[in-house]
């Protein structure tokens, strides 16, 4: 279904204000230029309206407007299936995240953008996995396991900023990348998502049944790759697993300590 514009202006090829508008403003060229190739009179070397100027208002108002109103309608519908298809490809069709080929080309875009300005463009990586996620599929079937999954990626996107990218990574692991936090404040949003699925009222057969994350994380100041975030994530996420799970495991850059926080 195509989605309302917010904007009742928009300007944007994807825009059905602009098809109106671009409409009338082309109508508006067509009968200009018909008065003028039609009223300019070689021998004075001027312009005069002429015995028959209604057909120069009348013929572009029957022609023009189909015309251009068909034209820029079809090119909507070419802008608006090129999103669509952008869309597809780079989101999960089960969380409705970002997939991980496009959350790794839009963190190493913003890698790439602060490499030569030191002190500019650090952030964080967090990489945040399901505990025991294999027996929710088992005990009550993959389906649920679907609905678990993406109520925590709405969870995950409820606590981040607008600008924070939320991906699925595969399987029951996702990404989140927050530009600009320092190592205090990422333990701040990772313990934020991690209090909201522990609190989430999953009840997929009429009774509680409790959720969790463990969360490994990263800090950074360019230079630096999104392959080296995710093996040095990874890697916090693989202790805060070892270390009993539902917990969070943050280093920061450098040699900044680890951060860990258990389950009450």
């Amino acid at each position: 279904m195509e989605k309302v514009p917010r904007c009742l202006f928009d300007l944007s090829p994807t825009g059905a204000f602009r098809v109106y508008l671009f409409t009338g403003l082309g109508t508006l060229v067509c009968i200009g230029i018909s008065f003028a190739i039609d009223g300019y009179t070689f021998e004075t070397g001027r312009w005069t309206l002429g015995d028959r100027w209604i057909n120069n208002l009348v013929i572009p108002l029957v022609l023009a407007p189909p015309f251009f109103y068909l034209l820029l309608s079809k090119q909507r519908q070419l802008s608006l299936a090129h999103r669509e298809l952008l869309s597809i490809a780079s989101t999960d069709p089960l969380t409705n995240c970002l997939n991980r080929r496009a959350f790794s080309t839009l963190v190493e875009a913003y890698l790439d953008r602060f490499d030569n300005q030191p002190g500019c463009g650090d952030g964080s990586l967090l990489i945040l996995d399901v505990d025991h996620f294999k027996s929710v599929n088992d005990r009550f079937g993959h389906d649920t396991g679907d609905e678990a999954l993406r109520l925590i990626a709405d969870l995950i996107k409820a606590n981040v900023r607008d600008l924070d990218l939320v991906a699925r990574l595969g399987g029951e692991e996702f990404g989140v990348f927050l530009p600009g936090l320092d190592a205090g404040r990422t333990h701040t949003v990772a313990e934020r998502i991690r209090d909201a699925v522990q609190a989430a009222s999953f009840a997929p057969v009429g009774e509680r049944y409790s959720l969790s994350l463990s969360i490994g994380g990263v800090t950074f100041r360019p230079p630096v790759t999104f392959p080296e975030l995710y093996r040095g994530a990874d890697r916090r996420l693989y202790a805060a697993k070892h270390a009993g799970r539902n917990r969070i495991d943050i280093v920061g850059h450098g040699s900044l300590p680890g951060a860990a926080a258990g389950a009450p």
